[in-house]
């Protein structure tokens, strides 16, 4: 952890950017140091920038689709596929490298933000007045630093935290301890209370996370505790201003389809997006989204004009694709996060398809016309289709849609539960206008009560494919994690469509990620029972 960290402020101390076309982009000057930079909003959300974008990519690259969507059981991977086939099966590894993905990219991510938040603070002691746009580079990162550890306490349960890396250069201070997973959460709390103070109501650039951001995100950590009256709490401030003074600036999508295929009604004006991580397709493997590759259909994406790959490595599985179990037979959403068997996107054109790409499953082989995975199915969202002038996909496959986090929907969906609060059932007006509005959305009729089933279920198909669902499976308990995780249908086709069903089992041991071998031989404090980080 102590060279990985070192690294990280390195790299944090020598950021700059401009903001005249994106806060991705990133020039370089000529070695900037703390005294002569950041005396500018530009340079400080140039170093912001970055916090939502390359930081993130070895987890983005496999790992969120394996933590939250192949244990959540929303998609399956080819059985025996070496990448995914642990958390396919529930037999993870300390020595898996997508362990080592997800806890690398987490701290890198928190490590960067916390060397950014120091910098600022220490800037603004240098400056002494007129420093409005340093405190919000500082709630800004204090946000990201907050859903970093959000993310590491629901992964990994009990683990460390660093405040301040700089204290990890003294001599032997890198050997860092685990910390109860409720002390994790409470950090991630203290940080995004603070960002909810300093950053403002409307983002200043589309995309930056905003003051309703950080509220809908303690919500979210509320819900994960249980602490439901906190909850419903900041939820419903969320709510109360876009159905306020934010009406028009935040709610529920008109188009969810498009907000999950088009990166220009991704990234532009999304009334729906909270907070997300932002890429760019010219920013190749340093910051172009690469789920296309994984996840695309080969006849989509590999012909020309993209002449790119797409080894559809994870599909969805047959539990989501189950009337039962997944999308429900009206359930619009179904049709708008899934390719199945004669599906057919006029605007997706390449040489194969010069009318539009159309779904054909009637090959036996995958090929540049047809498609066979193991559920006979791709996923749709977050695939923009072909190479074309509106909507740029690289020879190596990247694209510019953003990875969603937080969404609106997820708002009134945590509302919703937290009326709730863990009883039987509710008829809440309140409560069932919020869960009523994301299910109305996608062609379903309203409901007069909701269970916390109701909602589960919901939430499943609401953000499947989102990297999440395995949290709200986790959150539920071992004993009902383990029996929805039975019955779960992990199995796939095999070339003559007979089923080979696969049934996972769920241990308590696997109901959280280890630390990575290769930071215990470093820190063996990792090893040693969890210790209190709040005294």
């Amino acid at each position: 952890m102590k060279i990985k960290i070192i690294f990280i402020m390195f790299v944090a101390i020598c950021l700059e950017a401009s903001c005249k076309k994106d806060f991705l982009s990133h020039p370089s000057t000529t070695s900037p140091t703390t005294d002569n930079y950041y005396t500018t909003a530009a340079q400080v959300n140039g170093a912001t920038g970055i916090l939502y974008n390359n930081v993130w990519g070895d987890w983005f690259d496999k790992a969120f689709t394996s933590v939250g969507d192949v244990l959540g059981g929303t998609v399956t991977g080819t059985q025996g596929n070496s990448q995914y086939n642990s958390f396919y099966n529930f037999q993870i590894q300390s020595t898996d490298g997508l362990i080592s993905s997800t806890w690398n990219s987490c701290y890198k991510a928190a490590g960067q933000a916390s060397v950014l938040i120091q910098t600022f603070k220490d800037k603004k002691v240098q400056l002494g007045s007129n420093t409005g746009f340093l405190d919000v580079g500082i709630a800004e990162a204090r946000f990201i630093r907050g859903f970093a550890y959000f993310y590491i306490g629901r992964a990994f349960g009990d683990a460390p935290i660093v405040d301040n890396p700089l204290d990890l250069t003294k001599p032997g201070a890198y050997l860092v301890p685990r910390y109860f997973q409720k002390d994790v959460l409470r950090f991630a709390l203290e940080d995004l209370k603070a960002a909810e103070a300093g950053l403002p109501e409307v983002s200043y650039q589309d995309g930056r996370v905003t003051k309703y951001a950080a509220i809908g995100m303690q919500a979210k950590i509320y819900l994960y505790l249980k602490d439901y009256a906190n909850a419903a709490a900041k939820a419903k401030q969320v709510i109360d201003y876009a159905n306020g003074a934010g009406a028009g600036k935040l709610g529920l999508n008109s188009s969810y389809n498009a907000m999950f295929t088009s990166s220009t009604v991704a990234n532009t004006n999304n009334v729906e997006n909270l907070f997300s991580l932002r890429w760019l397709a010219s920013m190749g493997w340093n910051g172009g989204n690469r789920f296309s590759i994984y996840v695309a259909p080969q006849p989509l994406v590999h012909p020309k004009p993209t002449g790119a790959n797409g080894y559809s490595a994870v599909v969805p599985s047959f539990d989501m694709l189950n009337t039962n179990t997944g999308y429900e037979a009206a359930d619009k959403r179904r049709g708008w996060s899934v390719m199945q068997q004669g599906f057919h996107r006029a605007d997706w054109v390449n040489d194969n398809f010069p009318n539009g790409f159309t779904y054909d499953t009637t090959g036996k082989a995958t090929d540049d016309h047809f498609i066979f995975t193991g559920t006979r199915s791709n996923i749709q969202k977050y695939i923009v289709g072909t190479n074309r002038s509106t909507e740029p996909v690289t020879p190596d496959g990247h694209t510019s849609m953003p990875t969603y986090i937080l969404r609106y929907a997820d708002v009134l969906l945590i509302y919703a539960e937290a009326v709730l609060a863990g009883g039987a059932s509710t008829a809440d007006a309140a409560a069932l206008k919020a869960f009523n509005a994301v299910h109305n959305r996608a062609g379903l009729t309203s409901l007069t009560s909701i269970t916390q089933n109701d909602i589960l279920h919901e939430r499943k198909v609401e953000f499947a494919f989102e990297g999440d669902y395995w949290f709200d499976i986790q959150r539920q308990g071992f004993t009902k994690a383990a029996a929805i995780v039975a019955s779960q249908e992990r199995g796939t086709l095999d070339g003559s469509g007979r089923l080979t069903s696969f049934k996972a089992t769920l241990t308590q041991a696997q109901m959280f990620l280890p630390p990575p071998q290769s930071e215990t031989v470093q820190d063996p404090k990792l090893l040693e029972p969890a210790v209190a980080y709040y005294k």
